[in-house]
């Protein structure tokens, strides 16, 4: 399973990295906890009872959406696991990947699609292109295309807050994840407000739970537009405080400098 894989090479990696390090544990162990906190995360959404009510909730499968996209894969960002899951590796296995990632074609091509557009871009389409009801309903009813949609979803989000948190200006950040925000709560609103049920398989056991259809599909989209938008709001205001912070300090710099 690639959840307990992505664990156990973490776990050997801290372990083989902390034991070398004499300097900057402090730094390792504040990685590790937010890596185990957005691990945590993504197991509570796709293998714990969330991950199998959401199979015939659309409010319990918007909530595990969510938490994979708007939390965990922030966290996971914000931890810096890629030096700590190389020294996970056999050593020839991470000289290899370390080698490939550096070379001029995966170099070029992750320059480009890191880049802030660009990665709003894909974790945008990624989010509307499988919440239209035709393919949110083929995903629910089919096992490969469902773990299709969780993988688009953690992938693409990890792009996204890479860029934002890795890559680009706090100002240029904050700009895309407010514009994550409008988009995202546009779409939930959209599926909240709609008078029809629009997905009809996802939906079809929410009188099981004591809801009708329609207001499963109703709170699923709040779910999405209100408590998932308070979170890009959130990092978006963290963000331009953090660039309007650093600009100031480097205006007071600027006379001293001449």
């Amino acid at each position: 399973m690639p959840l307990a894989l992505s664990a156990l090479l973490y776990v050997n990696g801290y372990l083989r990295l902390r034991r070398r390090s004499r300097l900057g544990r402090g730094s390792i162990d504040r990685q590790a906890l937010l890596y185990g906190a957005g691990w945590l995360v993504l197991a509570a959404a796709l293998i714990s009872p969330l991950h199998d009510m959401g199979e015939h909730l659309f409010t319990a499968h918007m909530v595990e959406h969510e938490l994979v996209m708007a939390v965990s894969a922030p966290l996971v960002v914000l931890s810096r696991p890629s030096a700590i899951l190389l020294w996970g590796l056999p050593d020839r296995s991470s000289s290899w990947i370390g080698r490939s990632v550096n070379g001029p074609v995966v170099s070029n091509l992750w320059n480009f699609i890191a880049a802030g557009a660009m990665a709003t871009l894909v974790h945008g389409l990624a989010i509307w292109a499988w919440h239209v009801p035709a393919l949110f309903d083929a995903a629910v009813e089919r096992v490969p295309l469902h773990r299709l949609q969780h993988l688009s979803f953690f992938a693409s989000a990890l792009l996204f807050w890479w860029a934002m948190f890795r890559r680009s200006n706090e100002g240029v950040g904050a700009w895309h994840v407010f514009l994550t925000m409008l988009h995202t709560s546009l779409l939930g609103a959209l599926i909240a407000l709609s008078p029809v049920v629009l997905y009809l398989s996802q939906t079809r056991y929410a009188e099981t739970f004591g809801m009708t259809a329609l207001e499963d599909q109703q709170l699923a989209g709040f779910v999405m537009w209100i408590p998932a938008g308070i979170i890009y709001a959130l990092v978006a205001m963290t963000l331009l405080a953090r660039w309007i912070i650093q600009s100031g300090r480097e205006v007071h710099r600027e006379p001293l400098q001449r």
